[in-house]
């Protein structure tokens, strides 16, 4: 198997530290606001990269972590006048509900960095006696922040492409007057009079709480080890979070051990509006269960899954009709080939199943399994499912059609009976559809067929169809009706 490392920009092969066990790291929410799309990404992907590992025979340990201390944490409870463990509980369990709407598997560990402060004080005490860490002075000539003295770290910028010098302090890290380097970052922020008292720690550095950087490195070598073989999260993180883990954590443990902190970095793609990334800070963002209110949750995880995790991704209604209709061709071909029921997450078997079809000689699945271990190329694993579901359009079969859900589980689709499936989609996509832009979508379709573009036409039919709209042909024309 290989898998692209952003740090050495190259696919490399899968190599586990322990034979046999893969452990794998990936940043979590920070848990002031609802997650949107973007987070949903990162969930879904790495769910999926969790779930291919798995049923390729690893052992997986898989840690995702949840920031629930963080200025923006701390600045929103202060607004809605709540204390921050009630905002980031109220958060956390929305978050979950979301994740388990989109087929998310729980990681096997959800560490908190509230759960984790004395964790952080050792990792910075380790980095100040090895020299990587200095305590400022206030205006008043006390004591104040903790830093880590990004030129002490000779492979600074290694990750993000760039000398120290071409770099510039970024997101979370602030410009402090005791700072010997503006790109110099806080590992311990001194209290403010005016902070709630639930944001506030003792330590040997004063009144304070961790830095945002610092509370990954912890978790993640409290839980996996100071070394260990994949760490995963969002495009935006490479710099500074990454690179900011890597000094801590290799300033920290390189000399005990000698070795990288992680073997590989992963980073998914962001999700783009027109083009332009959707984030909290530019406001052009959906939240999940918005989404989910008039999208079927399985279509938004095909969706996300049809582009590999590497790429960008344009969020558009358009897409999301496509992603919905592709389903449905997927659900028929069940359909035609006699598999009717619901597939149980976890059930002895849905994996005799996914056994059978990992073992399959059959060419389909022997491109989704090449595709999947080239660096998870979901988009060609799933065209490979829609070659089977093209041999079931021709002639049914359950044993073809076993082979569909079960290379389908794998990336976590198909699982549902096909004929709720097509109901939820249906219903939901009525929810959304107007007369109007029912009338526009024939339009298009009289103007395909005109233009003798039938797989156009086609596919126009198949959409209508998925979200619950009938389409009858007659010598005068179409006429529709909501089924």
């Amino acid at each position: 198997m290989k898998i692209y490392n952003s740090l050495t920009r190259s696919k490399e092969p899968l190599v586990p530290i322990e034979p046999g066990h893969v452990r794998l790291y990936v940043c979590g929410l920070t848990v002031y606001d609802f997650c949107h799309i973007g987070h949903a990404r990162v969930l879904v992907v790495f769910d999926m990269v969790r779930r291919w590992l798995e049923a390729f025979g690893y052992k997986v340990t898989y840690v995702r972590n949840i920031t629930d201390i963080d200025d923006k944490i701390i600045r929103r409870a202060v607004e809605n006048n709540e204390p921050i463990s009630a905002l980031t509980q109220r958060m956390i369990q929305a978050t979950d509900e979301d994740a388990h709407a989109l087929g998310v598997l729980p990681p096997h560990h959800e560490p908190r960095a509230t759960q984790f402060v004395p964790e952080m004080l050792e990792l910075i005490q380790r980095l100040q006696a090895n020299g990587h860490a200095y305590q400022d002075l206030d205006s008043s000539g006390q004591p104040g922040d903790v830093h880590y003295s990004v030129r002490s770290f000779p492979g600074y910028g290694r990750l993000s492409g760039k000398s120290v010098d071409e770099l510039r302090a970024g997101e979370r890290v602030a410009v402090a007057e005791g700072k010997r380097d503006p790109l110099d970052f806080v590992l311990w922020k001194r209290a403010k009079p005016e902070e709630p008292k639930e944001a506030v720690w003792s330590s040997p550095y004063g009144l304070g709480r961790p830095g945002w950087h610092i509370e990954c490195s912890a978790m993640s070598c409290s839980l996996l080890g100071k070394q260990f073989d994949i760490h995963g999260g969002g495009a935006d993180l490479q710099f500074p979070h990454h690179e900011n883990e890597i000094a801590q954590s290799e300033g920290a443990y390189r000399q005990e051990t000698g070795k990288p902190f992680v073997n590989i970095w992963m980073h998914n793609g962001f999700v783009n509006i027109d083009n332009e990334k959707m984030s909290k800070s530019l406001g052009n963002f959906f939240t999940v269960r918005d989404v989910l209110a008039h999208v079927d949750a399985e279509v938004v995880r095909f969706f996300i899954l049809k582009t590999q995790y590497r790429s960008p991704i344009n969020y558009s209604d358009v897409a999301l009709q496509e992603a919905r209709a592709g389903l449905h061709r997927l659900y028929t071909a069940l359909q035609l080939a006699g598999v009717d029921s619901a597939l149980e997450e976890g059930s002895q078997h849905k994996q005799n199943l996914v056994a059978k079809a990992l073992a399959s000689d059959h060419p389909q699945a022997l491109a989704f399994c090449q595709a999947m271990q080239d660096d998870f190329n979901t988009p060609e694993a799933i065209a490979a499912l829609f070659g089977i579901a093209s041999e079931l359009n021709r002639q049914a079969s359950l044993e073809l059609g076993e082979l569909l859900r079960g290379l389908a589980s794998v990336v976590g689709l198909l699982l549902r009976a096909p004929e709720d499936a097509k109901k939820a989609a249906g219903r939901q996509a009525m929810q959304g559809l107007s007369d109007e832009g029912i009338e526009q979508k024939l339009q298009q379709r009289l103007e395909a067929k005109k233009a003798k573009d039938f797989a156009r036409a086609d596919a126009i039919r198949d959409e209508l169809v998925t979200q619950g709209i009938v389409v009858e042909d007659g010598p005068t024309g179409s006429r529709w009706r909501r089924a």
